[in-house]
């Protein structure tokens, strides 16, 4: 396998590149790095041949200036000797385990194109491409012209065998003739969706590539290359229209949308719509035209009228129109996730009014409240055929590293009356937030704050908008801190602070346990022992321990005290903490040695030996080191301890169960022992 990185003075920002091709677990001696270097004038030549010298698996090509990133591209697919090429640029990364996954899923199907799932912290990502992985598919079945940028992996012989190569010199939109000419004739595309191998990086100082100011004329005459090849490579008919409408909505009308239309001055707008203007004309034909948004399509239609100002009308609008969503539920649920209602609509103006539509005759139209800021009162916009395009979707993305993890989510569009006789549209859904992965699809989340959002898709408009500020109270009570997995580690789903939005922070990247379970209730569970049922969310799946240190949680008797002030710990101890029936279950010795006689307040650190002290309950000491806790503490209702008892029940006859035909089931084929397990999970639960 081959990595071409083009190069031209990138001084530190080809720091991470360098590290996450050093970092691999794709043994070196099973690819090499061909840094082409497009005559740098800073210390990078001289750098690279270093690391070249340190590390034989990395090579260094050195080429008089050419300008841009095609010609170096095209001379690394030339001198690769790699079964497959990777395209990274010098100021992205890959994920550590990148080439590896990469390469297994091209070698198992005999991929032409690998695509890896991307993640930009500056830049749009298809977030869609990567729902799922996906072993084998083509521009025909998949929306691969989603997905337009090089930074993929290629089959290297079939680069070669269809002549596709970089238009070389200083242009504009080379990724997409690049991508065209090569998704086109593929017959084997593969999608890894489950793992971001691939890190696109915002530059401190603007430079990433891409960033400079288009001219109309001659970044429009690039595109009609590119559509050229699509018109060319493609029959008439619904791929075709589906590829050119992609075009259509991104490079052109996109560019002639908010909030970019909204910059130009007269003389600039002009010199847009004359440039994209002949290629809607050519190109994009009534079929075209017809299988866009509504308001896309009265875009299109103010473009194909030649009609500048309108475009800027209708733009002005469209930058009010935004996103809400309302978090109408919320619930841990016993494999682990937490699953939430969803309310969402799109809403315009300052005052976030209802994006409103009108019934007449059986049709709906936009209201023309609506539509009277940039359409004359007598014209209406009927939308009854474009429901089905208001859809939703809910995500996590990571806080700092700008992955995004899409999750299961299903919701339904329902147009409901107000009572001033107009109507509205909104998506009614429930969603599924996970931290922990499965056997199959991506793994567990990593440490760090995962924020959610929602993506509210209609009327041909895209908003996204974060998840919690306008919730339903009971919301609150619910949001519970958790220990998921074994060994443990705590998810905690919190609302930040001041715009109150939903956030999981996991394995204590900033929260901890402690503070989130303050005010909740401590129950006292019967029995021998102390035992303290803690509102402390787990599952069946979660190991004993608190996650931290050594998985004990400490115990701390202080003075009693009614100050919001943590007294000084007069003696310590260790506890145990497992699982029960989804909360977390502390066990308190009966009997501590060297515990000062007296009456005590009775504290815990979940989060470690600095973590803060959770209040408990008021414990008597005896001479003898044997605590009581106070008769104050609330206990277990019958309900729960009935459930309890049946749970600890199933879980004895389980263990029973795998101790005596654990061995047998192991030694049966793979669907026998699928089989049983089935049986096995109707009969014991």
């Amino acid at each position: 396998m081959s990595v071409v990185i083009p190069v031209y003075n990138p001084g530190k920002y080809i720091d991470p590149c360098i590290e996450s091709l050093l970092g691999q677990t794709l043994p070196a001696e099973e690819f090499e790095v061909l840094f082409v270097d497009d005559g740098s004038t800073d210390d990078t030549p001289a750098r690279l041949d270093e690391l070249a010298a340190e590390h034989p698996h990395f090579r260094v090509i050195h080429i008089p200036n050419s300008g841009w990133p095609g010609k170096p591209r095209n001379i690394g697919v030339a001198e690769a000797k790699g079964e497959y090429v990777q395209f990274l640029d010098q100021d992205d990364h890959l994920g550590t385990d990148a080439l590896r996954r990469l390469y297994d899923m091209g070698r198992r199907n005999g991929s032409d194109i690998v695509i890896g799932k991307v993640a930009s912290n500056f830049r749009g990502v298809p977030q869609g491409v990567f729902r799922n992985n996906r072993e084998k598919c083509t521009l025909r079945n998949a929306p691969l012209y989603d997905s337009l940028t090089p930074h993929k992996m290629f089959r290297t012989q079939f680069l070669r065998e269809h002549g596709i190569a970089y238009p070389e010199g200083k242009r504009r939109l080379e990724d997409q003739l690049y991508m065209m000419k090569a998704y086109i004739p593929a017959k084997v595309v593969s999608i890894l969706g489950a793992y971001t191998c691939y890190h696109y990086s915002k530059r401190d100082d603007g430079k990433n590539a891409g960033s400079a100011k288009l001219v109309p004329a001659g970044y429009y005459g690039n595109l009609r290359e590119v559509l050229d090849v699509v018109v060319a490579g493609t029959e008439p008919g619904p791929l075709r229209d589906r590829v050119l409408r992609r075009f259509y909505r991104v490079e052109m009308l996109g560019r002639l949308s908010e909030p970019a239309v909204l910059k130009y001055d007269e003389t600039y707008l002009r010199e847009m719509t004359e440039a994209v203007r002949p290629l809607a004309l050519d190109f994009m034909t009534d079929s075209v035209h017809d299988g866009l948004g509504p308001l896309l399509r009265l875009r299109s239609t103010l473009l194909r009228n030649d009609d500048a100002e309108g475009l800027v009308r209708l733009a002005r609008f469209a930058s009010t129109v935004k996103g809400t969503v309302r978090l109408e539920d919320l619930a841990w649920q016993d494999d682990g996730r937490i699953a939430i209602g969803i309310a969402a609509r799109l809403v315009h103006g300052d005052d976030r009014e209802p994006l409103t539509l009108l019934r007449r005759d059986g049709r709906l139209y936009l209201h023309p409240d609506v539509t009277g800021r940039f359409l004359p009162a007598d014209e209406l916009v009927d939308v009854t055929d474009d429901l089905g395009g208001f859809t939703a979707e809910l995500a996590l993305r990571d806080r700092e590293t700008a992955v995004e993890w899409l999750c299961p989510a299903t919701f339904t569009a329902q147009v409901e009356d107000r009572e001033d006789g107009s109507c509205e549209v909104v998506l009614r859904g429930t969603g599924r937030l996970a931290s922990e992965g499965g056997k199959k699809g991506r793994g567990s989340l990593p440490r760090g704050f995962w924020d959610a959002w929602v993506t509210v898709r209609g009327l041909g408009l895209v908003r996204k908008a974060r998840l919690g500020a306008d919730r339903d109270p009971k919301v609150d009570g619910r949001c519970l801190p958790a220990l998921l997995s074994s060994p443990p580690r705590s998810v905690i789903p919190y609302f930040t602070d001041p715009h109150s939005n939903l956030t999981l922070d996991v394995a204590r990247r900033g929260k901890k346990v402690a503070p989130y379970l303050a005010g909740r209730t401590v129950l006292r569970m019967p029995g021998a022992g102390i035992q303290l049922r803690l509102d402390l969310f787990t599952t069946d799946g979660t190991g004993p321990g608190t996650g931290v240190g050594t998985g004990a949680p400490e115990l701390v008797l202080t003075k009693p005290t009614e100050s919001e002030e943590t007294p000084e710990p007069v003696h310590t101890f260790s506890g145990a903490l497992r699982p029960e029936l989804g909360r977390a279950h502390l066990d308190v010795p009966r009997r501590v040695p060297g515990a000062p006689e007296g009456d005590w307040q009775l504290w815990v650190r979940l989060d470690g030996a600095k973590g803060p002290l959770l209040p408990l309950c008021g414990v008597g000491v005896d001479g003898a080191g044997r605590l009581r806790p106070d008769d104050g503490l609330p206990v277990a209702d019958p309900v729960l301890l009935r459930k309890l008892a049946a749970h600890r029940r199933r879980s004895a006859l389980r263990r029973a169960a795998r101790a005596v035909a654990g061995p047998v089931v192991r030694r049966l084929p793979s669907a026998g022992r699928k089989k049983v397990r089935r049986l096995a999970a109707r009969v014991l639960g």
